[in-house]
């Protein structure tokens, strides 16, 4: 039987973080047991806002590097630049083709990315839900792990897919169902535990990177903010601080939060900071270790990701040629 298809992808942008890590990256690990998993460093998206191009290349094989040292084995799993892939883009042009205007005026992003600078905007930044559509059907994926966040733009991805269906008469592109896994956690901010943790916040004590050494991690769970309430309880609207601390601790150590909250329900916020410095050490320091040994020889980085480009042209060619075929190109 045939596996099912998996197609996910982070930005490489820099500062790949705990929330990146236990949000995403360490559930599409255990997807490598069940489905056929094709997982991009998706540098077309990052260029919808100004990159440096020596720093994005650096980015491009520090996300992979991530990957990798999160438990991503490349002998199981397609690893990619989607740059490397140009079915990608093509696929993207023919699916716009294929979009109503009005479908795209409802995505969010475009509003809370481009804020009062609306008319000044990039248009990628505008139409990249529609590449986002074109990655995930030029596999002709059928599952996507998904945030709460990027739901709309599977909907949307499923909107396109069934327009081009209609248009040509035929199931060609199946409709990718999310795919939501139970132990993905939503990691907040370490300085407001409001707000979700982001590489793009302005302070780097709001968030662990996966480069951060053993003293950097204890310094920034030490400086978390937390609370003056005695004792430690698991109240995300009361006491989000602490919901998100515990939150961490119970990710990264398979149990709940209300587990860990009445471990330590009579112990001083310092001492259960300590606790979780001591855990977080121990599950991150293997990972930056791992990561800073595959950045070290570039070239056989590069080659890796040259192979899983290959494997994952291998696959998208023949898809992209079918769909050429039922648009009415030549296909010379």
């Amino acid at each position: 039987m045939t596996k099912p298809r998996v197609l996910s992808g982070v930005q490489p942008t820099g500062n790949l973080h705990l929330g990146n890590y236990l949000g995403a990256i360490r559930n599409w690990v255990k997807l490598q047991d069940s489905h056929e998993c094709f997982f991009m460093m998706a540098d077309l998206h990052a260029i919808t806002v100004p990159q440096d191009p020596a720093a994005l290349r650096n980015h491009t094989r520090e996300t992979a590097a991530a990957f990798i040292a999160s438990g991503i084995d490349p002998a199981r799993s397609v690893l990619f630049p989607q740059s490397a892939v140009s079915a990608h883009a093509e696929l993207a042009w023919i699916l716009n083709c294929h979009t109503p205007l009005g479908w795209l005026n409802r995505m969010t992003q475009f509003k809370e990315k481009s804020g009062k600078n609306k008319e000044n905007a990039p248009l990628g930044l505008y139409s990249y839900p529609v590449l986002m559509a074109a990655d995930i059907l030029t596999y002709q994926a059928t599952h996507v792990p998904v945030g709460e966040d990027q739901k709309q733009h599977l909907e949307l991805a499923r909107d396109i897919a069934g327009a081009f269906n209609r248009a040509y008469g035929e199931e060609f592109f199946p409709l990718p169902e999310p795919l939501i896994m139970p132990t993905a956690a939503r990691i907040m901010s370490l300085r407001d535990g409001t707000k979700k943790m982001s590489k793009s916040d302005e302070s780097d004590y709001s968030r662990i990177t996966l480069t951060d050494d053993a003293d950097a991690i204890a310094q920034k769970i030490r400086k978390a903010k937390s609370d003056m309430v005695e004792g430690i309880s698991y109240d995300v609207e009361a006491r989000p601080e602490v919901a998100n601390l515990l939150t961490v601790y119970a990710a990264l150590t398979d149990s709940t939060p209300q587990q860990v909250a009445a471990q330590f329900a009579t112990a001083q916020a310092s001492a259960f900071k300590a606790a979780l410095v001591e855990v977080a050490v121990e599950k991150l320091a293997p990972i930056t270790a791992r990561m800073r040994e595959l950045m070290a020889d570039t070239a056989a980085l590069d080659a890796l990701l040259k192979r899983g480009a290959q494997a994952a042209n291998d696959t998208a060619q023949p898809i992209l040629a079918e769909a050429k075929k039922r648009v009415g190109f030549l296909g010379l």
